[in-house]
């Protein structure tokens, strides 16, 4: 399950994206926000964070304007991994080396076609699980080892 948040900058961009994961058949939850009337996008990046660290879904997509508010609010909760992408090269990156378990995305920043693609290579690409990257998350979430 697929967890998904967006504020007022990302809704047109998060319908998008639905409507693709519609039509691959993924099954998501949807934390809002309804429309493009002016939200916090703190709230739902807590919603997302909140589902995926109780294990209701197992990776987050947000997006607010630029994706960079957004993914800075989810990365202040521990066990939460969120990266911004611009594109598919950081997609795949984000997800072999970090492990993220949230991708961020600028509705302002990225086209529909391009998020599309940098979704689905998000979700398709899994963690490498190298020593070296597994040590590296680690210590991201322990840091003080």
């Amino acid at each position: 399950m697929i967890a998904l948040g967006c504020d007022h900058g990302g809704y047109e961009l998060m319908q998008e994206v639905k409507a693709y994961l519609d039509s691959k058949g993924l099954e998501y939850k949807d934390f809002g926000c309804s429309s493009t009337e002016a939200v916090d996008y703190p709230v739902y990046a807590r919603k997302v964070g909140n589902a995926i660290l109780e294990g209701t879904c197992d990776k987050g997509i947000l997006i607010c304007g630029t994706g960079i508010g957004i993914s800075i609010a989810a990365n202040k909760m521990p066990g939460i991994r969120a990266a911004l992408c611009t594109d598919c090269f950081c997609a795949e990156a984000t997800r072999l080396h970090n492990d993220a378990n949230v991708l961020a995305m600028g509705g302002r920043v990225v086209g529909p076609g391009l998020a599309v693609k940098i979704v689905d290579t998000f979700l398709n690409t899994p963690f490498s699980g190298e020593e070296r990257h597994a040590r590296r998350i680690h210590l991201i979430e322990h840091p003080e080892e």
